[in-house]
Order: structure tokens, then C-alpha cells, then sequence
């Protein structure tokens, strides 16, 4: 048997999943940010937040739908209205920070998460979910429940920017916030993974 008949055989025999990917998005897409302050800029200038980064560097529609200080559960209740009121083509989430600053079980913002990603399926939504760290001194790594759920259900993620720039002094505007430069690295990544993915 030929090697590459033969790497076919195993994907099937062992039901390997592709990688999550995006759809193309439409030249009139509308993309919605939805989280706490990491995505409604605490610490940016003006018009420096990422959601207006990306839209600058897409020219696409880009809905900042960040509350600070939310926690992930209100979220959650928050999400459904948005997204029936929206209708995004994309959402790009970024929750659970503060979740984490006040110590709620990682089991509950997990299960939150889990069903925001859950309201966006079901309006058939594409999700990229971005991992948030925990607070460390050094070497800095997203929370391991992001990682959980990316696995658990299949959705496009980046888990390292928001831990490498948190983890930076020069990129951060106070203990667990990004600076102007650090939310356009935010932006940035995001427009990379996008077009890597096929949704630019």
C-alpha cells in the first residue's frame, strides 16, 4: 500500500477530526467582540481597543460588546439578545478574566463558556475563543479550562497572545490590563488567525 493510501487508511480507521476552520466571510460581515475589559479596552486610547484595530485592519464591521468587570455568568445571559439583535457572521470571545480574579470555580466559568459557544452554534455562528491566563510571576499560560474547551467543542482558538502580552511589562497598562500597543498585537493576531483560517 502506497504511504499516502495508507495515512488515509489510519485517518479513517481512527476517525481523526480535521482542525476546526472558518467560513469565508462575506465582504459585509459583521464581527462581534464579546467579553469583559479585555475587550472593551480598560487601559487603551481612544479608538486603540482591539475591536477598533481590527476593524481598521479587516474594513470590516467590528461590535465591541465588552463589558468591564463582568463576570462570566452574566455574559452568558447577556450573549443570546446580542446575537439575535446583531447577527454577527463571527464572534470572537474573550470571557472568564475576571471569573478567575475572584476565584469562582473553574467548572462554572467552563460550563458559561461551553454555552455561549453553544448559542453561537446554534445561529450557526463562527466562534474564536481566546484563553486567558491566570495571574503569574513568570512564564504566564492560559488557564487550563480554555484548553478543555477547545478540545471539547472543536472551536478555532489562540491560547497564547493574551498570556504573552499580559505577561510583558511594556504591553500592559496596569496588572491585567493591555496597553495601546498590547491591544493592537490583540488585533493583530486575531487578523492573522482569521486569514489562516480562511475567513479572510
Amino acid at each position: 500500500m502506497k504511504p499516502i493510501l495508507f495515512a488515509c487508511f489510519l485517518m479513517l480507521l481512527f476517525g481523526c477530526e480535521q482542525p476546526p476552520q472558518l467560513n469565508k466571510l462575506p465582504t459585509e460581515a459583521v464581527i462581534l467582540a464579546f467579553g469583559d475589559s479585555l475587550t472593551y479596552g480598560t487601559g487603551a486610547s481612544p479608538q486603540r481597543n482591539y475591536p477598533s484595530v481590527l476593524s481598521q485592519l479587516t474594513g470590516l464591521q467590528v461590535i465591541n460588546a465588552g463589558i468591564p468587570g463582568e463576570i462570566s455568568r452574566n455574559g452568558r445571559k447577556r450573549l443570546p439578545d446580542i446575537l439575535d439583535k446583531q447577527q454577527p457572521d463571527l464572534l470572537i470571545l474573550i470571557h472568564g478574566g475576571n471569573d478567575i480574579l475572584r476565584k469562582i470555580p473553574p467548572q462554572q466559568t467552563q460550563e458559561n463558556i461551553r454555552q455561549m459557544i453553544e448559542e453561537a452554534n446554534r445561529r450557526n455562528i463562527d466562534v474564536v475563543l481566546f484563553g486567558v491566563p491566570r495571574p503569574g510571576l513568570i512564564m504566564m499560560s492560559s488557564a487550563a479550562l480554555y484548553q478543555q474547551i477547545a478540545e471539547n467543542q472543536a472551536v478555532v482558538h489562540d491560547l497564547n497572545t493574551l498570556p504573552e502580552i499580559l505577561g510583558d511589562p511594556a504591553l500592559k497598562s496596569d496588572m491585567i490590563h493591555p496597553n495601546d500597543r498590547g491591544y493592537r498585537i490583540i488585533a493583530e493576531n486575531v487578523y492573522r488567525l482569521l486569514q489562516q483560517q480562511g475567513a479572510l
